[in-house]
């Protein structure tokens, strides 16, 4: 039983709310997915099963819908509103991403409704065409992308703009649950997209804001107002890690030296001297690291000597004994690696999902956390078109 068990959520299908739905249902939450007669938009996009194209094989929809129930209602008829205004009353949460003004709930004291739409429900903007592409605009995708700077900004694949808007609904959804469990009463949970968006931009958005001060994409790390040191390297597979941060104490360095001594190329490192000269230090500030250039050629040796190890190792190689002394890295894996990840498999992240209509069975990203009473679960394949109209009639 997950920690949301007993907590019935009603989605009304909609892109923006999708990923806020999954993630309280494998939470153990009862979520109700309300399409249209036809299904919903979602079931179009693809790809598709077997590159058939097919309401019922749309990965999109096999995704952000797994561990739901799901219902056809036509909302433009007074049958298909009184069967929502059913569903409703029997609901702790009401999750919808519609135009302003187009779902409202009347009589239901103890409902949380959480409304996901592109500035707002109180902007008049929010009636307007919305994508995961205009809601990333907002600022991330100002800081995604390359040093050279002729080249445009890169918009983040995976929905991003959806899933942080999302990860806002679900945050404000458990608020007021808990909020109900001292007041009886639940309340509107309204979150602008836009606003997601822009706030998660690290220092982009604030540091203009108080500062003035712009930031400047960089190649796979932070944007930042001033050029930092690159932190991807090509190893001697020709595959590519993510070097991670530079040392900021003498123990990091103490660490860095650590995984060199363990891959046997210690003695041939030249610039070990700085290294070891590194360990002497405590903390290393940011306004010291500008203003002494002996602690700039000390910190530039730990840039020098991942790449030195790079070199020399495979991708996972560096990875793994990074890893294992304690120093960030990251190997970049195609989205197959990833599921085949020792770590991952070991957590018991992918999983097998069930699904008797193709006759197959097909391995799905799973658990982002663990929790050690209460358990995460992904319990079932996404929805057929109206496979759980009974509840309809149960509500």
């Amino acid at each position: 039983m997950g920690p949301l068990a007993g907590t019935r959520v009603v989605e009304i299908a909609h892109e923006r709310v999708a990923w806020a739905g999954k993630l309280l249902a494998e939470l153990g939450a009862d979520v109700v997915v309300v399409e249209p007669p036809g299904g919903s938009v979602q079931r179009t996009y693809g790809p598709f099963v077997d590159d058939v194209p097919d309401p019922e094989r749309s990965l999109w929809w096999w995704h952000y819908h797994t561990s739901k129930q799901g219902v056809v209602l036509d909302r433009t008829t007074a049958e298909g509103r009184a069967g929502l205004d059913r569903l409703v009353a029997t609901a702790d949460v009401v999750l919808e991403g519609e135009v302003p003004g187009t779902f409202a709930v009347t009589g239901h004291e103890r409902l949380v409704h959480c409304s996901v739409t592109p500035f707002g429900s109180h902007d008049p903007r929010s009636a307007e065409p919305s994508v995961d592409l205009t809601i990333l605009a907002a600022g991330p995708v100002w800081m995604c992308g390359y040093d050279d700077h002729s080249l445009p900004p890169v918009r983040g694949g995976g929905n991003q703009g959806f899933h942080t808007a999302s990860h806002f609904a679900v945050m404000g959804v458990l608020t007021a649950l808990l909020a109900r469990e001292v007041t009886g009463a639940g309340q509107h949970v309204d979150v602008s997209a836009f606003a997601a968006a822009n706030v998660t931009t690290e220092v982009g958005t604030y540091g203009w804001l108080i500062a003035g001060m712009e930031v400047f994409r960089q190649t796979g790390r932070h944007a930042g107002a001033s050029l930092s040191m690159p932190t991807q390297l090509r190893c001697a597979d020709g595959r590519y890690v993510n070097s991670g941060l530079v040392p900021r104490s003498g123990k990091d360095f103490s660490l860095m030296l650590q995984w060199l001594d363990s891959t046997g190329f210690g003695e041939e490192f030249p610039l070990r001297f700085l290294m070891e000269l590194g360990t002497e230090k405590g903390i290393i500030k940011g306004a010291d690291f500008l203003e002494d250039p002996m602690l700039q050629e000390i910190v530039a040796s730990a840039r020098e000597l991942q790449a030195f190890l790079a070199g020399r190792l495979t991708a996972y190689e560096f990875f793994r004994t990074a890893q294992q002394h304690g120093v960030t890295a990251g190997v970049i894996y195609s989205p197959e690696e990833v599921l085949e990840d020792p770590h991952f498999v070991a957590r018991g992240w992918p999983v097998p999902v069930e699904h008797e209509e193709l006759g197959r069975t097909v391995t799905y990203p799973g658990q982002p956390y663990r929790f050690t009473a209460t358990p995460w679960e992904l319990r079932s394949r996404a929805p057929r078109i109206g496979e759980h109209q009974h509840l309809v009639g149960e509500a």
